[in-house]
């Protein structure tokens, strides 16, 4: 998938008003889901991402290889995206259900099944919410 479909997808099905919203929803999903699986992971989701895209997972990571793989949950996740994107939690919470729905969509080869092996249960809900329905937790 090529950035600007990407990109166009995200503001669509979350219903954003700009393609700077969109661009600002999939930045701070994407650097805060940066932070939290371990660098290894962010590369290998970022390599099958458009350059401009890959690149929000890449900022957060650190020098040897370790990479962050912070440990925090659903919470603290969508507070971090919605610090970074400038929406409410709300928003913020559904933007990025969007924009991961948008990632297995653009991702092949289970990609986003070890992206989702590193997450916990809380956050396996965002993940797997997409842009219609509830969201429950477990």
């Amino acid at each position: 998938m090529q950035h600007d479909a990407f990109i166009g997808q995200v503001q669509d099905r979350a219903r954003l008003a700009s393609r700077g919203d969109a661009e600002g929803a999939t930045r701070a999903t994407l650097e805060t889901l940066g932070e939290r699986i371990p660098e290894q992971v962010a590369d290998h989701l970022a390599g099958q991402l458009p350059r401009e895209i890959g690149e929000h997972l890449r900022r957060t990571e650190v020098f040897g290889g370790a990479g962050t793989g912070e440990r925090f949950g659903l919470d603290e996740f969508v507070h971090r995206v919605s610090s970074r994107s400038g929406f409410d939690e709300p928003q913020a919470t559904y933007a990025a259900r969007v924009v991961f729905e948008v990632l297995r969509e653009a991702t092949q080869g289970g990609v986003m099944d070890h992206v989702r092996d590193t997450l916990t249960d809380d956050l396996l809900v965002l993940v797997d919410a997409g842009s219609s329905g509830d969201m429950r937790r477990s």
